[in-house]
């Protein structure tokens, strides 16, 4: 069972997704450490079992109270730096959260042997693939970017701890997700809000790139399958068969909210990987996970929370 839950970077887009539907779903109690930075959902959860605690994950003595004062028994690592375009125009910030706070988190732990350590991650870490050859749990690493890079680091720390020092630790690995809360820096609301303001939507390149997409509330749901039937030391692909490339991702969303929205090719990023393709069989097999979103009705439920609740 788990019952009592640190959570780190609970605020953010996955983190905020993970939490709702733990509180929705099961009875174990949640803390919540975030230090809000600009990509945070200041969270307002009104719920006898979560508590919230603003602070850094590379605040040691405050991780030494935290684990002090609450009876955790599994920590869920979601705090990151997660913006490709920042981590190119400037790196330092994905260096210390993902990869010194990481370490601070596994040398906080570390004094707690019963804690069970979950990691996400990103399928960025394998670098670019072509739909014929989808990254698995043992593809070689090559990151290109010092966001993939920084997070491929921390995966390691996660590992090395794990074997050196007999922790209990689980990873997975993520392809892209959407859904509601997402900032507004992000390919998808970028392209509501563009369009919304019938502002030029950016595109990289010639908008060839692919992305597999899930909804972050399957995301959600297939961490609690790792956490309650996998495998310590094991690695997690967690994914969806939705692979669709940049300028199709926009004209599936635009007849949703402004069909004549202009389109602008901009030049591409540096490092633009082709594309990620996850091989999802570990975790739909050993853990029955399936994905229940389709990405179409995914979309349409987006759009519409956007639409809704945040301002043109």
């Amino acid at each position: 069972m788990r019952d009592h839950l640190l959570v780190s970077g609970g605020a953010g887009f996955l983190g905020s997704a993970f939490i709702r539907y733990t509180l929705q779903h099961r009875p174990c109690t949640i803390v919540n450490l975030d230090n809000l930075t600009y990509a945070a959902n200041e969270p307002h959860i009104d719920h006898p079992n979560y508590t919230f605690i603003k602070g850094d994950i590379c605040d040691r003595p405050l991780l030494d109270q935290i684990l002090e004062q609450h009876p955790i028994d599994t920590l869920v690592h979601f705090a990151a730096e997660s913006h490709v375009d920042r981590s190119i125009s400037d790196a330092a910030p994905f260096i210390n959260s993902n990869i010194v706070g990481t370490y601070h988190l596994l040398e906080a732990v570390r004094q707690y042997p019963d804690i069970h350590f979950h990691h996400i991650s990103t399928d960025e870490v394998y670098g670019s693939t072509t739909p014929e050859a989808p990254f698995h749990p043992h593809s070689p690493y090559r990151p290109n970017s010092p966001y993939a890079a920084s997070k491929a680091a921390s995966d390691h720390l996660v590992r090395a701890f794990a074997k050196t020092y007999n922790l209990k630790t689980t990873l997975s690995h993520s392809c892209n997700n959407y859904g509601p809360y997402q900032h507004q820096e992000k390919f998808i609301p970028t392209i509501i809000s563009h369009a919304r303001q019938k502002k030029p939507i950016p595109i990289y390149g010639q908008g060839l790139n692919k992305r597999t997409w899930i909804h972050v509330d399957d995301h959600a749901e297939a961490l609690w399958h790792i956490l309650d039937k996998g495998q310590s030391g094991e690695t997690y692909p967690i994914g969806t068969s939705d692979l669709i490339s940049n300028l199709d991702l926009v004209h599936t969303l635009l007849p949703l909210i402004d069909p004549n929205a202009p389109i602008t090719f901009v030049a591409d990023r540096p490092g633009h990987d082709l594309a990620y393709v996850l091989d999802t069989t570990k975790t739909t097999t050993e853990l029955n996970w399936q994905p229940k979103i389709p990405l179409t009705v995914g979309l349409e439920h987006t759009v519409n929370w956007y639409l809704n609740a945040v301002p043109v």
